[in-house]
């Protein structure tokens, strides 16, 4: 509670400032120097986090994105991607489309980074992934076959690839219309990142009425 509460707050001024004035580029966002393919239904506006499991940062964002994201009409579409920079960062862009494979990535998400950060259970290995996902209604076998299968490679892949286009040196971070970079830094706090992605979401639809 007290960790919504503070992240909260932190929203608070940024609100403020977007109501009283534009954003500024190079102050409040970045622009991508090669846009990317968002795959989303014509007129949505995507809105794309790339996270890691083991981030705290990312972790933190997830209750301010979360409540957010509830708040948006239909023609925001948010997309989660998991951040592969190697090592566990990578094992764990395996778990997250592996859960997904199996359908269990809406019930097990919040739970893998609780894990993670509260429980300090690092699920860096594929028999501690086989063997969280076995509590979600598949058995190890399964969990191990679609953290094997060559859909979810291919997946991790392509994730690998659109966080090279998009140039990210780090998480979390928003990507809005597959142009518009919103950072911790960028925004001035995890806080409010969400704040400013909707009013990037804002820019993006007058850009569209123009």
């Amino acid at each position: 509670m007290l960790k919504t509460l503070m992240v909260a707050l932190a929203g608070l001024g940024l609100s403020s400032l977007v109501s009283a004035a534009p954003l500024v580029e190079g102050e409040h966002y970045t622009v991508l120097e090669n846009p990317v393919e968002t795959r989303v239904e014509d007129g949505q506006v995507a809105v794309t986090e790339a996270f890691w499991y083991g981030c705290p940062h990312c972790y933190d964002l997830e209750d301010p994105l979360n409540a957010w994201v509830a708040e948006q009409s239909e023609d925001v579409a948010f997309q989660r991607m998991p951040a592969t920079m190697g090592g566990t960062w990578n094992t764990h862009a395996f778990a997250y489309y592996a859960a997904e494979q199996l359908g269990i990535l809406d019930e097990l998400h919040e739970d893998f980074f609780h894990a993670i950060h509260e429980e300090g259970r690092r699920l860096a290995s594929e028999d501690d992934i086989a063997a969280f996902f076995s509590d979600y209604g598949v058995s190890e076998q399964e969990a191990r076959e679609a953290l094997a299968s060559f859909g979810v490679k291919s997946q991790v892949n392509q994730a690998h690839a659109r966080m090279r286009q998009m140039q990210l040196m780090g998480v979390p971070a928003l990507i809005i219309d597959g142009r518009y970079l919103v950072s911790p830094s960028t925004a001035g706090s995890l806080g409010n990142m969400p704040q400013i992605a909707g009013a990037l979401v804002d820019k993006v639809r007058e850009e569209r009425a123009d």
